[in-house]
């Protein structure tokens, strides 16, 4: 989500001074910023255009961290601008995205097993061939809408409950307890935006969303029947956007690497409805491919008045905006382009998600927002769904256990 940064260097006051907001601005984008966002060349720039001018004032004398939060604003405002840029021209592209329609016989409506066609042996099959169909639409348009994969009052009680995890995490990185990176991933446009890393086995609400969502719906068999029992849990957290959260530059989670399958896909669960006015995701299908990385990565413009090939793709190809009933999921190939838009109303907007990787990859270019001894634990599709069954019976969740004595 972070290489190919472009993004203009802030004006300094002596070259000293401008070598450290270099590094300080380089590291810093290595270590935060999520996302391809480059701004195209020919925009309208102070700091770039103003990047080699002298200047006859002082050397500025600040701590690294207030040169960091400095830069961090700087790029922050571009990005703004940028998103802005953006959404001007996706205005006239966007439609919801529509629930994968599947009959399967013993199934329920667009995704979730809904009842009535038997238990048992039936009821997995049925479940297993909605995620082959699932999985069809996935591997085609590099996003996918399954219903009911959460049902109502566990969505109601996992939000509760993350929304009282995020307060004490912000207690604690406050009072020198913790760090913020022991709670929180990088997510960029942090101002009113928070990506809350997620324990395992501190509280039971998230082992049995795990359940309901991997066991009893057909996402686990989506994601597994591409990407195998083996796929490995990389991310386990919750996107929170506030009231006033802006809208994130369009971008890709990984890069796309000729010759190789996808890395990672996610699924992205609402706890609550998520309106027009919530800042839903917004998905440009089909753009997992080299192709539309290509085009994306070209911002070169001959003239001012010359569209760049990104902005062509971006301003021309359809897209989809998850504008989910609670409980609802999308499951999205981490290639595939999109961004958070803006949270224009006056309430809290989470969306609990997860994500596998392919086994097959190492580091898939996309850090991972999850807590450590999760991470490190490198637990597959296999052993998570050999606990959840085990907690199913009544037997307990020994594996979630362990890492819970584990973390910190």
């Amino acid at each position: 989500q972070k290489k190919n940064m472009n993004l203009p260097l802030a004006s300094s006051s002596s070259s000293s001074t401008s070598l450290i907001y270099g590094l300080v601005l380089w590291c810093y984008l290595i270590l935060t910023v999520k996302a391809f966002a480059v701004i195209p060349h020919n925009q309208n720039n102070a700091a770039l255009k103003n990047n080699n001018q002298p200047c006859n004032t002082p050397p500025l004398k600040m701590s690294d961290s207030a040169a960091a939060d400095l830069l961090y604003k700087e790029q922050e405002d571009l990005i703004v601008k940028r998103g802005r840029l953006e959404e001007e021209l996706m205005s006239n592209t966007g439609a919801p995205l529509l629930a994968s329609k599947v009959k399967v016989r013993g199934a329920g409506k667009a995704g979730g097993f809904g009842g009535g066609g038997g238990a048992g042996k039936s009821k997995a099959a049925a479940l297993k061939t909605e995620a082959k169909s699932h999985a069809k639409v996935l591997k085609k348009d590099g996003v996918v809408r399954i219903d009911n994969v959460l049902p109502g009052d566990v969505a109601d009680q996992l939000r509760t409950y993350l929304y009282d995890l995020r307060k004490k995490a912000e207690s604690d990185v406050e009072s020198g307890k913790v760090k913020p990176v022991q709670r929180f991933a990088n997510v960029l446009l942090r101002k009113d935006r928070c990506d809350l890393t997620v324990p395992l086995g501190e509280d039971e609400i998230t082992t049995v969303a795990l359940q309901k969502v991997l066991l009893e719906s057909a996402v686990g068999g989506t994601i597994k029947s591409i990407l195998g029992k083996g796929s490995i849990l990389y991310e386990l957290s919750c996107l929170m956007s506030d009231p006033g959260s802006q809208r994130q530059v369009v971008h890709p989670d990984t890069p796309y690497l000729e010759g190789k399958d996808a890395v990672l896909y996610t699924c992205f669960i609402a706890l609550q409805d998520v309106r027009m006015d919530m800042g839903p995701t917004a998905w440009l299908p089909g753009t997992h491919t080299a192709k539309a990385h290509e085009l994306f990565q070209d911002t070169n413009t001959w003239s001012e008045r010359e569209e760049s090939s990104k902005d062509e793709l971006i301003r021309t190809h359809p897209s989809v905006l998850g504008i989910l009933p609670r409980g609802s999921c999308a499951i999205f190939d981490s290639r595939c382009l999109h961004c958070g838009t803006a949270n224009k109303s006056e309430d809290y907007r989470a969306l609990f998600y997860f994500s596998f990787k392919n086994p097959k990859v190492g580091y898939p270019g996309n850090p991972a927002s999850v807590r450590t001894e999760i991470g490190a634990a490198q637990l597959t599709m296999e052993q998570l769904e050999g606990d959840l069954e085990s907690y199913e019976k009544g037997k307990g969740s020994p594996l979630f256990d362990e890492i819970a004595s584990k973390l910190k």
